[in-house]
């Protein structure tokens, strides 16, 4: 296997982003920064820079949680059958922490304007998000931490094949549909196309193995 070291590196200097940008324009904030907004795009919620500081810090835990998780599931998977996915598991990881980099540059840069736009931006960019996930559906081996896991594909592995094959395909659709529909749609349509397509690429997956299931159980 090749060594991971760039790729680590490339990560770290992606996830350190959010803070370089944020120390940047730290002088440029207003004393008090809008900490939450509303589905409308306002702010509903204000605090101290403090405490902007304090909430990106936190916030950029969590891809770098799930990065060092996903790098080191091998180690602790019962089934040992994660290893077989790890360059998927990779990909995954680093594509994690490129969306969380982007989602904390925004809501900075939302705190600076004292606006969210988020069917401009958050809508389009998780269904980017969706297609890439949808790609790589496909080579994601039988696992118990990442993929479609319902009770049907674990417990066989061409349920996991076939759900994975159709669960690929219908979020690189979805995921695509998302971004060019968000794109162009007002944000309450926005919230409408993103609220329906989301849960139709959650669903169809999760029905289909189950059907699968009914059909190759006699």
């Amino acid at each position: 296997m090749k060594s991971r070291k760039p790729a680590d590196l490339a990560a770290l200097i992606i996830w350190l982003l959010p803070l370089l940008y944020l120390a940047n324009i730290y002088a440029s904030l207003p004393k008090s920064v809008p900490l939450h907004f509303g589905i409308d795009g306002h702010p509903d919620k204000y605090g101290s820079k403090s405490e902007m500081v304090w909430f990106i810090i936190l916030f950029s835990t969590v891809p770098a949680g799930i990065y060092f998780l996903l790098k080191y599931l091998p180690k602790i998977d019962p089934k040992k059958t994660v290893a077989y996915s790890s360059e998927t598991f990779h990909k995954i990881s680093i594509l994690l922490v490129i969306f969380f980099a982007a989602l904390e540059i925004f809501i900075i840069k939302a705190s600076l304007v004292g606006s969210f736009s988020i069917n401009k931006f958050l809508f389009p960019v998780m269904g980017l998000f969706f297609a890439y996930l949808g790609n790589l559906m496909h080579s994601i081996k039988s696992n118990y931490f990442v993929g479609i896991r319902t009770p049907w594909t674990l417990e066989n592995e061409d349920n996991w094949r076939a759900t994975h094959r159709l669960g690929g395909k219908i979020w690189f659709a979805g995921g695509i549909c998302l971004t060019l529909l968000t794109l162009f749609l007002d944000n309450k349509y926005a919230i409408v196309a993103f609220i329906s397509i989301t849960v139709i690429i959650a669903v169809i997956p999760i029905a289909y193995s189950f059907i699968y299931f009914k059909k190759h159980s006699h």
